[in-house]
């Protein structure tokens, strides 16, 4: 009954294919890469970053900050995603509501595990958030919100495995706002920054928030395509209409990230601003121009969009296939935002002889292991979920 009212068809097996022993050998894989990710964090807490990251003076944020932004850009999205249904009441993204609430928990942890490590003296962090408030401090209310945010969004998903929807649907709201404000938040912690032309002014907030929507659809269509594989189900009419929605969904927000990168790109090469003008050349042509290219605006945004057009959301198979190209993409976005916008020395423009144009960075063994562990950790809660909550089976609204 339960599988009808999600609009799931159990295929030959249902979900006994979740026992089988590649889904064992999936698990063992993604702990074993988790722990040695971790082991890899903890060695560079007592070995010093200074000697285990790639990190410098003049490039003090690394792939750990591009990493801890693509987790939360994609939590906060998920949040989006599934709000728009269960809080908001449009019945066709209801199927994928559950689902998107418990990978907005997964990755958000994940992102938490990422950012310990790179935070050296990590164990400090919550004491200091406590007796140390700075109310003037963007990144201390961005680990506040965020802290809350990962609160609501627990009490949701329990509210919703318990069919307490107009409760569940109470909490997500206080989620969503509380993500939203945690996430405009984290775009001012770059866009407030004066010193980094690149980042400084009021497109971040407004960017990061628009980019959430665009992450969470691609996000959710990419687990869900995936759970179904795992479960061995086939997905209904209904399911595919939800899917169907929130591809089309994805597509408006992957247009109105293109007006804004190209809009980002204009007003970075008119009139050459200092500053943000040589970092506009460095993904236009420059030494990140693979990154932008091919990663940014063909795999995160051209080829998901075109494919979602072309099957107008309704092949499932397209669809993932855009979802894979999505979440590729999306990651040399954060990872081009957070690097590119530190490239250009503070002392640009001063004349000073054997001083470099751009400065370098180059992530570290450490540094990708820790990355690793955040993925392979995500992925982990995804099959664990998957068995311990049956697919994430839901009920009408």
């Amino acid at each position: 009954m339960n599988n009808v009212l999600a609009g799931v068809i159990p295929a030959e097996g249902g979900f006994e294919a979740t026992t089988s022993g590649k889904y064992n050998i999936a698990i063992g894989l993604l702990a074993l890469l988790t722990l040695v990710g971790v082991g890899a964090g903890i060695h560079s807490i007592y070995a010093g970053h200074e000697h285990t990251f790639g990190v410098s003076r003049g490039v003090p944020w690394g792939v750990l900050i591009a990493s801890y932004v693509f987790f939360v850009v994609t939590s906060t999205g998920l949040c989006i995603v599934s709000s728009v249904g269960h809080v908001f009441g449009f019945e066709n993204f209801n199927a994928i509501a559950k689902r998107a609430v418990f990978m907005s928990i997964a990755t958000i942890v994940a992102g938490f595990l990422v950012i310990a490590f790179e935070i050296e003296n990590s164990w400090r962090m919550p004491v200091g958030n406590v007796i140390g408030a700075n109310l003037s401090s963007n990144i201390w209310w961005m680990g506040t919100l965020y802290g809350a945010y990962l609160f609501f969004m627990m009490i949701e998903f329990v509210m919703l495995q318990k069919n307490e929807n107009k409760v569940a649907a109470g909490f997500g709201l206080a989620g969503l706002l509380t993500g939203i404000v945690a996430h405009s938040n984290l775009g001012a912690v770059f866009g407030l920054l004066n010193g980094r032309d690149f980042w400084h002014g009021p497109y971040m907030p407004i960017y990061f928030i628009t980019s959430a929507a665009m992450s969470g659809c691609v996000a959710i269509i990419f687990f869900t395509y995936l759970a179904y594989k795992i479960n061995g189900w086939q997905m209904s009419d209904k399911l595919k209409t939800s899917m169907e929605s929130v591809a089309k969904m994805g597509a408006l927000m992957m247009a109105i990230i293109m007006f804004f990168t190209a809009w980002k790109m204009i007003t970075g090469i008119t009139g050459h601003p200092p500053g943000k003008y040589e970092s506009m050349q460095a993904l236009l042509s420059g030494p990140y121009a693979l990154n932008f290219w091919v990663g940014e605006v063909l795999l995160g945004l051209l080829i998901p969009f075109v494919i979602i057009l072309a099957v107008k959301g309704r092949n499932m198979n397209a669809l993932f296939v855009a979802s894979v190209s999505g979440m590729i993409g999306i990651f040399f976005m954060r990872y081009d935002l957070v690097i590119v916008g530190q490239l250009v020395p503070s002392y640009h423009g001063m004349g000073l002889v054997d001083y470099p144009e751009l400065l370098t960075y180059m992530p570290s063994l450490h540094e990708t292991l820790v990355v690793v562990a955040g993925i392979s950790l995500c992925g982990l809660c995804f099959l664990v979920g998957e068995r311990l909550f049956r697919g994430h089976v839901s009920e009408d609204h």
